[in-house]
């Protein structure tokens, strides 16, 4: 894990991401990329020099973040960038950069209570292909010594997905448990477990619910993890929350970060 991108956007929250992606960057000894992308409003008459003051902005902005979070020794490359779409943006970027991780806040666009993954994040989520580390309000790094890995089926086409989680392992010595949860519906196959991920985890624990999601809200007090990790596919585990730009908390809330590996079919 080289490059991290973390995407600030106007909230409160993005001061403590960007915090916590710092120190998560120092311990992993990878380089981070903090960008803001601005838009620029459609408008006539004589602010031709709308996108200068916007562009002005968006320094100001990333330039008040540096100056109040403590960069330590890690590497720190600041970018303004113009776009209609955040998302499209990072696409770019996570080509271009050779992204291995993006951290971002669970709220980049709203500070409405009521939801725990705002629509921005919601689409980073969706619409990108490399792995996201969400931080929910307030939380503030730690060790990451006991992840609690949910999944449905075993099967992993790409042993790549597993890299992130393979590199925080290393770093932390985490303790992976696995929860395979057996739904009505599953497949005898997708009960064996992929060989590289069956040498990642400490402890397999085996449950049965009546949905996935189920299954995570079961557990995830029981274990008391320093991290969630889930696998973003475009069926089964967390579908429901997806399916939607944003998660209200009435659906799903936590108080640790979720890390959503990619690359599942």
């Amino acid at each position: 894990m080289k490059n991290i991108l973390v995407p600030i956007g106007n909230n409160v929250d993005a001061l403590n991401t960007l915090q916590y992606a710092i120190d998560f960057a120092e311990a992993v000894q990878a380089r981070i990329y903090m960008i803001h992308v601005y838009s620029s409003p459609n408008v006539g008459g004589t602010l031709v020099n709308v996108d200068q003051l916007m562009a002005r902005e968006s320094r100001q902005i990333l330039k008040e973040h540096i100056n109040n979070v403590d960069i330590k020794n890690v590497e720190i490359v600041t970018s303004t960038l113009k776009g209609h779409s955040v998302v499209d943006t990072l696409k770019q970027l996570n080509k271009l950069l050779k992204i291995d991780l993006i951290i971002s806040s669970t709220k980049n666009d709203t500070t409405d209570e009521s939801i725990f993954i705002g629509k921005i994040t919601g689409n980073i989520i969706k619409d990108t292909k490399v792995p996201v580390l969400i931080i929910p309000a307030g939380v503030k790094f730690k060790p990451i010594k006991k992840i609690l890995m949910t999944i449905k089926s075993g099967s992993i086409t790409s042993v790549s997905t597993l890299d992130v989680l393979e590199k925080i392992k290393r770093t932390f010595s985490s303790k992976i448990h696995l929860l395979q949860v057996k739904t009505p519906r599953i497949d005898a196959a997708d009960l064996e477990l992929n060989e590289t991920l069956k040498g990642l985890i400490d402890k397999h624990i085996p449950t049965t619910n009546a949905t996935v999601f189920q299954g995570v809200l079961q557990f995830l007090n029981v274990e008391n993890p320093d991290m969630l990790c889930v696998i973003r596919r475009k069926r089964g585990f967390f579908k429901k929350l997806w399916e939607n730009d944003s998660v209200k908390k009435i659906d799903f809330d936590s108080n640790i970060p979720l890390l959503v590996l990619k690359g599942m079919p």
